[in-house]
């Protein structure tokens, strides 16, 4: 499925022009390789995909779209095998940068937020015809037997979910109703993080040790912080990803592990600056932006 797909051959849609994109290709990405040559690999990049499928999210900025079409995440997964990129589960991406002792070069994970009926329907088959796997995030409040919707989309099923954990896809919570979980007192906190990660094993019959923070992650909240990753561990979790931008690495904390947001607009050179932390710059602004915001909201 997909195999016919050139990612440098069929441009993509460009609606705005984008200074992120040419910061990276034109400053960032050439200035890092004149530095260094030939890096030694000691990042792996978490892929952050939502939906894919026709519908945009209709969000004001490339950088806001939460859709890919099946057409560009076949480019992309076709470009990920043709590159000799290998897909690990986040506790192996873990592992491999931990340790140190394994080759961790073309090396990448695949994560989905939301739980949609796409990722079922469009996604899956895309990713098994390229040998890919990935990890699925669930807000557990609209998983159910019957069809539910979140956003305006319709949400996958439980045996839906059945069927693509018997296929090797791992899943992970992503609270239990998709609040942001910054505003709610520490009980509710915890109520939204164990209710999902036991709805889930429960549901599908599976160890949940992986958590997905919805909305922007507070990276700048130091008290928030420590008291998401102490109630994460109290409810058995061992890792999560974040919003932050940037690639994994070591010294990253395990609970909140930065991604790279990707999309319908990541063309070619685009998505490969990306694998080769070419668009890690960006969490400077991002980190700035929260900061200032966290300051004037004060």
């Amino acid at each position: 499925m997909g195999r016919g797909v050139c990612l440098v051959e069929e441009p993509l849609r460009q609606k705005w022009l984008r200074a992120d994109r040419l910061a990276t290709l034109y400053v960032v990405q050439p200035i890092r390789q004149w530095m260094v040559p030939s890096p030694r690999a000691s990042h792996i990049p978490i892929l952050m995909y939502h939906s894919v499928s026709e519908q945009e999210s209709g969000g004001s900025h490339p950088y806001f779209e939460t859709t890919t079409s099946p057409r560009v995440f076949a480019q992309h997964m076709k470009f990920l095998k043709e590159s000799g990129y290998q897909t690990l589960a986040l506790h192996e991406a873990i592992k491999y940068i931990e340790t140190g002792e394994q080759d961790i070069e073309r090396r990448v994970v695949l994560t989905f937020d939301d739980g949609l009926q796409d990722f079922y329907t469009q996604a899956f088959p895309i990713l098994a015809d390229y040998g890919h796997t990935a990890t699925v995030f669930l807000p557990t409040q609209y998983i159910a037997s019957e069809r539910r919707r979140f956003k305006d989309r319709q949400c996958m099923t439980w045996s839906e979910v059945k069927e693509l954990h018997k296929a090797g896809i791992t899943f992970g919570s992503h609270t239990n109703s998709h609040k942001q979980l910054r505003f709610l007192r520490k009980a509710e906190v915890q109520e939204e993080i164990r209710c999902s990660k036991e709805t889930i094993e429960d549901r599908v019959g599976c160890s949940v040790e992986s958590f997905s923070y919805p909305f922007a992650f507070p990276e700048t909240d130091g008290v928030f912080k420590r008291q998401l990753k102490d109630l994460l561990a109290a409810q058995g979790y061992r890792n999560g990803v974040t919003t932050i931008i940037g690639t994994f690495s070591v010294g990253d904390d395990q609970f909140f592990q930065p991604r790279l947001p990707v999309n319908e607009f990541d063309d070619h050179w685009l998505f490969k600056a990306k694998l080769e932390q070419g668009y890690d710059w960006l969490h400077g602004l991002q980190y700035l932006s929260k900061f200032f915001a966290a300051k004037m909201g004060s």
